[in-house]
């Protein structure tokens, strides 16, 4: 799907983002632009993105697309702009795009509602043993389970009597920390542990206000090991890159409480999965909820992850809803758009760090 009029700005695009975006760029491709679209339901050819990229001034690709020197080359200096639909830019050397000169857009705080949700499913599915018993209702065993007080049991997520203090543990205390924490209040929980960035500042009266505002005992900054040790369940929801890598290590996860659930809906690589393996075996925690996994989506049925039984694994769905996609999809043509047409860009990163490396 093409247009060729060379005395335009030529937009290429790494998949068809269907009927109810596309037109962002089609309905005017006749007037202003040229667009060419892999218009394939599978990821984009590696090939076909180098050859159909000269002459571009925007490139608009999703996160399964590599963004490196090389295709940077084979666009030419008269690109302008790179457009990612995602959050996290991991795919694409930032240091080249700044070097070159050339604007990054991306989808920031779009998918914070969808992430936050599938967190929370994830801590209470792993929590109450989902995984286990939907296998044995799946497979028709039901019916060889007798009743019996404690059959099925898993741990509860809300407070109760014998349990009325309930502490969140994020790894990461940004947008969607604090939206899942919201969703956790009503559920009874107490007090709110987070670590962030050694780099920032403390904002001891952010978390006061945030504590007042949510009904909570206290919102309070920790240390990891003061994290492992004292949180009921544990959200990882920090960016990616070497800084986190390995974050949830074996050192983490043994000091966690046997009780606790540990839940990753942010990037595979902050969770050594070997170390996780290792501690659902031995019952160093209780169980895992995950939507993303080191390595992913080459995640087959003989990973040990997956063949943990108190290991929910998800493929990678927490921005997957509907509304969310079409609204990261839209917003990534318009950051395209704004750029070749010198309008300020909805998102952009702001790459003058990166021009100083």
């Amino acid at each position: 799907m093409a247009t060729s009029n060379t005395s335009r700005p030529k937009v290429v695009i790494t998949r068809d983002l269907g009927p109810e975006v596309m037109p962002l760029l089609l309905s005017r491709a006749d007037q202003d632009i040229d667009v060419v679209v892999w218009d394939q339901g599978k990821p984009c050819d590696r090939t076909w993105l180098l050859e159909n990229v000269a002459g571009s001034s925007a490139l608009v690709v999703l996160r399964t697309d590599k963004v490196d020197a090389e295709l940077l080359n084979a666009a030419g200096p008269q690109l302008r702009v790179v457009s990612t639909m995602s959050v996290g830019y991991e795919h694409i050397d930032v240091h080249e795009l700044a070097k070159r000169n050339i604007k990054l857009g991306h989808t920031p705080d779009v998918p914070t509602e969808a992430v936050a949700d599938i967190s929370v499913m994830l801590s209470l599915m792993a929590g109450r043993n989902a995984r286990e018993t939907m296998t044995i209702v799946n497979n028709g065993q039901w019916p060889e389970y007798n009743w019996a007080p404690f059959l099925f049991c898993g741990r509860q997520l809300s407070a109760s009597k014998s349990s009325p203090t309930r502490v969140a543990g994020f790894i990461g205390f940004g947008r969607i920390a604090r939206a899942t924490l919201m969703r956790l209040v009503p559920f009874g929980i107490t007090d709110c542990l987070y670590t962030s960035n050694p780099l920032s500042k403390p904002n001891p009266s952010r978390d006061s206000q945030i504590a007042t505002d949510l009904h909570l005992r206290s919102v309070r900054r920790v240390d990891l090991q003061t994290l492992a040790e004292q949180s009921d369940v544990v959200f990882v929801l920090a960016p990616g890159g070497e800084e986190t890598a390995n974050i949830v290590n074996e050192e983490f996860l043994k000091k966690m409480k046997r009780s606790a659930v540990l839940v990753n809906a942010s990037r595979g690589s902050l969770v050594d999965s070997d170390a996780l393996v290792k501690a659902l075996r031995e019952g160093w925690i209780w169980g895992a909820g995950l939507d993303v996994v080191k390595g992913e989506p080459r995640i087959a049925a003989d990973h040990p992850l997956v063949k943990e039984p108190r290991c929910i694994i998800l493929p990678h769905i927490g921005s997957a809803t509907i509304e969310t996609l079409l609204e990261m999809a839209t917003l990534a043509i318009n950051n395209a758009l704004m750029a070749i047409f010198d309008k300020d860009m909805p998102a952009s990163l702001d790459l003058s760090a990166y021009s100083k490396k």
